[in-house]
């Protein structure tokens, strides 16, 4: 005969040691960014500061991945709880692009916050002697790792430009700062970097050697429709760059997961907004993010976490 009081006592211990388990499953934030070089990475690493400080008890970690493509997919595995992308690449994956490297829709995405734009950012050598996006032909450019955000911006620009790879010398696929030191090595004439504005590996670039910064003309822009933008890369943003240069830019997107809990996406929501000024402390980049534009171009539905502390400060989409 089985003795219920010592039955109940087993039971009441397990369910005890079980509640750490399930607690942890809560308390655990991967925060996907991009190349140590870019942007994605610093504004991931105060986040992760934001978020350690004020969700006591939970471990963040800051990775470095290939952007915007490997972080939607990461996502939609659950091997991520919120991620850094660029708009086109978020709505590339919601669709299922497999050119764009999505080959079924990532049904699992769901917004955050607008952030701020990346600016497409045409650098190269002074000595390649090339000034616009025809100067191009016959050259050698990086244009990212293959299927990045990045990537699938430059095949955007060039096709709205009437080009396409073929009419390149040589198409190198590498991340930023290998992208830069190929040009230092006068191994690579140019190379086209999806960032915020003084992005890292530009900087460093235009310090070593003399550059020109490659206009966007706006009836690309134009060509491209949404969601790029026309924008402008002002003088001095980087050594030698002495004039303002029309470029165009998509605005990126802080995406998370369905799976992850309403809670938890309520906290990264609320908790980034009100630690606003220590966000744009770690990049200029991050200067334009404004609660008030936070739902604007959202290419994926909102968190419901996320939308109840939109809901509390009066924000919608409209």
């Amino acid at each position: 005969m089985i003795n219920r009081n010592r039955f109940a006592a087993v039971l009441a211990t397990l369910a005890v040691g079980a509640l750490p388990i399930a607690a942890s499953a809560q308390q655990f934030i991967n925060i996907l960014t991009g190349g140590t070089s870019g942007v994605y990475y610093p504004v991931g690493g105060a986040l992760s500061k934001i978020y350690t400080d004020g969700i006591p008890g939970t471990k963040v970690q800051v990775q470095s991945t290939k952007a915007s493509v490997e972080n939607l997919n990461l996502l939609q595995q659950g091997k991520g709880e919120i991620g850094i992308a660029l708009g086109d690449s978020v709505k590339l994956a919601a669709e299922g692009d497999a050119e764009a490297g999505f080959p079924q829709p990532l049904e699992k995405l769901r917004g955050i916050s607008a952030m701020y734009p990346n600016y497409i950012q045409i650098v190269a050598s002074e000595e390649s002697g090339i000034k616009t996006l025809e100067d191009l032909k016959g050259k050698a450019l990086s244009v990212g790792a293959p299927k990045s955000g990045t990537e699938l911006n430059a095949r955007a620009i060039l096709a709205a430009a009437g080009m396409s790879y073929d009419d390149l010398g040589k198409v190198e696929y590498l991340p930023f700062a290998e992208s830069v030191e190929l040009m230092k090595n006068r191994q690579l004439d140019a190379t086209l970097q999806s960032a915020g504005l003084g992005v890292a590996s530009l900087k460093d670039l235009s310090t070593s050697i003399p550059i020109t910064v490659v206009s966007v003309p706006d009836e690309v822009a134009t060509q491209l429709g949404a969601p790029y933008v026309a924008e402008t890369i002002p003088a001095d943003t980087y050594d030698g760059q002495t004039e303002d240069v029309a470029t165009v830019a998509v605005i990126n997107f802080l995406v998370t997961s369905a799976d992850v809990s309403d809670d938890l996406a309520y906290a990264m929501t609320r908790l980034m907004y009100e630690n606003l000024d220590e966000l744009k402390a770690a990049h200029a980049a991050t200067a334009s993010i404004d609660v008030q534009n936070a739902l604007t171009g959202m290419p994926v539905p909102v968190h419901p976490g996320a939308q109840r502390y939109y809901d509390e400060v009066g924000v919608s989409a409209e």
